[in-house]
């Protein structure tokens, strides 16, 4: 019929989920909770099991429905790819260095210990087979890294230490999943030996990345710097994350193991902060599709008919795991109320988990029945995550009165932050210098950051005016703003959007004339300083005293002239009261 609306499944999964995240994001952040939850709810009302199941009854909700689940794994798997992507971002190599001890012994004592016990406890109250308690055991024992680090980030004593849990669970992912197919009934050699040749393998390509990546990433993004063009960035980025991904991938490891690396390699160049913030749209996005399937795979009707059994499953899981996870934090010398929250906050199953359920069911390790019902615990467990978390923050906050919000990061040093490279920049950053004072250089050329860098400035590479590059910089704390480049345009609107979102911070900005300084204190600087102005004035004091007039007449005539300027801008700018052009000493802005 002529005029008939007909969507693709495709596109129509793909207005469901835009819609349903333009929805949730503001919504859920409205009242300040996270939307998390959100996206798993959805997934549980537009899912097969939800609305989608009444398509045949009233077709017109085809439109607002997603009826195959199947087709969003990819993009949730993707969604995965980037976060641990972008893990890597915010880790770097002498970081996860220095988190050794707490990976490879916390991260496997939770791990072994975990699943151990868990399978101990299902091959004696389940009455299952030494592999069906193992595979399952070990499933039930991951937590979910998708959501437990946008809430706890990784800065936080909480964060570091479910970090360092769930980076081992992801390198743990691999071997478990081929003895699995060793403890298969009809696997022979071809379990341990496949085994074997992935680790080879794959440890050749992870050194390959390693090696090339120190070559290669620094030239790609000066390259894609240089070109000042967001989109050839983000190209860049895309390109990188999803080589290493397939990489890894194609040799018999996890992509996520590809993503990680390739965050941790660029979290070694200057352009970290700028690949974090291109991609950070791109992951949330992303990683709401993983959770709306989540919401998919929760049958209401199945959790009905099974409600009690589900629920004691779920607390026992629950329950279980936080006290393992919280005692040996504790035997390891974590404060009490670290180990309570974050005991709580890595409770539930994860997204792993439902990975090793499915190879496990087509090893004919685990019987169908048994892992769907599992697969139902575990989906429950995820969306209740967020609510454990409170949870843990509350009991942190009853254990220990004296534990710091388990939200709050590790104390930086509050700096003052030089808008521009260039030898204005760099004068700004030896007067920084001689006086002891912490500072921070960033410019878009990366040319300007690498000489800055050579010789010795603390610079990195990043465009001001886009996004919140200088919240990543500390700007909240921030002592002082100082605007140096040569742009008047883009200065002024910077002066606006930095005053807009920060009212008391001081913004000193570079002017070309009196005008400009006048539009910069319109926009809301705190300073301007004008540059032809105080040239003229600094070369007619040279020329007056070199030719014999006195020094005293000369500076008071000076200071005069400075004032009648002072007065111009006033008028120019419709300001309400006189502005500084020049910075005096702390006794003449007290006067």
């Amino acid at each position: 019929m002529a005029g008939e609306l007909t969507l693709s499944p495709v596109l129509s999964d793909a207005l469901v989920i835009l819609g349903s995240a333009g929805i949730v994001i503001p919504l859920f952040a409205r009242f300040r909770i996270t939307p998390i939850i959100g996206f798993i709810l959805i997934g549980v009302l537009v899912g097969p099991s939800g609305l989608g199941s009444l398509v045949d009854e009233h077709p017109w909700l085809y439109y607002i429905t997603i009826t195959n689940v199947v087709r969003l794994v990819p993009f949730a798997d993707f969604g995965i790819i980037l976060l641990l992507f972008a893990i890597g971002l915010e880790l770097s190599f002498n970081r996860l260095w220095q988190m050794r001890k707490l990976v490879f012994g916390l991260g496997a004592l939770e791990v072994l210990i975990s699943g151990g016990a868990l399978a101990l406890f299902m091959g004696l109250a389940g009455d299952m087979n030494t592999a069906a308690a193992l595979a399952l055991g070990f499933a039930l024992a991951f937590s979910s890294t998708a959501i437990v680090l946008p809430i706890s980030g990784t800065k936080s004593p909480v964060g570091r230490a479910a970090l360092s849990m769930l980076l081992f669970e992801d390198i743990m992912i691999v071997p478990i999943i081929f003895i699995l197919g060793a403890l298969a009934p009809n696997a022979a050699d071809e379990g341990w030996g496949g085994m074997i040749r992935t680790l080879w393998q794959g440890g050749l390509v992870v050194a390959v990345l390693l090696v090339a990546g120190r070559v290669l990433l620094p030239r790609l993004f000066a390259q894609a710097a240089r070109t000042k063009s967001p989109e050839l960035f983000l190209s860049a980025s895309l390109l990188v994350v999803i080589g290493a991904s397939l990489a890894t991938a194609l040799v018999g490891l996890s992509p996520i193991v590809g993503a990680l690396i390739a965050g941790l390699l660029i979290a070694e160049t200057e352009y970290h902060t700028e690949v974090e913030q291109i991609m950070e749209p791109f992951k949330g996005l992303a990683l709401g599709v993983f959770l709306i399937t989540v919401g998919m795979s929760i049958n209401l009707a199945e959790i009905a008919e099974q409600i009690g059994p589900i629920a004691l499953a779920v607390t026992g899981v629950v329950m279980f795991k936080a006290i393992i996870t919280g005692s040996l934090l504790r035997l390891m010398g974590a404060r009490r109320s670290t180990a309570a929250e974050t005991g709580l906050l890595m409770a539930s199953p994860s997204e792993t988990t439902l990975i090793v359920l499915a190879a496990a069911t087509s090893a004919l390790v685990l019987d169908a029945e048994t892992a769907r019902f599992w697969q139902t615990v575990t989906a429950i467990g995820l969306t209740i995550t967020p609510l454990l978390a409170k949870l843990g923050a509350a009991v942190a906050r009853r254990v220990d009165a004296t534990a710091q919000n388990s939200e709050e990061e590790e104390p930086a040093t509050a700096r003052t932050i030089i808008v521009g490279g260039g030898r204005v920049g760099r004068l700004v950053a030896d007067m920084m210098r001689t006086h002891t004072k912490p500072y921070v250089m960033i410019d878009s050329n990366p040319d300007l950051i690498e000489l800055a860098k050579r010789d010795g400035y603390r610079a990195t590479f990043g465009d001001a005016a886009r996004g919140d590059t200088l919240a990543r910089l500390g700007v909240e704390d921030a002592p002082a703003v100082v605007l140096t480049m040569d742009e008047p345009v883009l200065a002024q609107r910077l002066v606006a959007k930095l005053r807009q979102a920060y009212p008391d911070l001081l913004i000193v900005a570079r002017a070309r004339d009196p005008d400009h300084a006048a539009a910069m204190y319109r926009a809301g600087a705190s300073h301007a300083v004008p540059e032809t102005l105080e040239a003229s004035l600094q070369l007619s004091e040279a020329v007056l005293v070199d030719i014999g007039v006195a020094m005293g007449p000369v500076i008071a005539s000076i200071h005069a002239k400075r004032d009648e300027f002072r007065e111009q801008l006033e008028r120019d700018g419709g300001l309400s009261e006189k502005p500084r052009l020049k910075t005096g000493s702390l006794r003449e802005r007290e006067a």
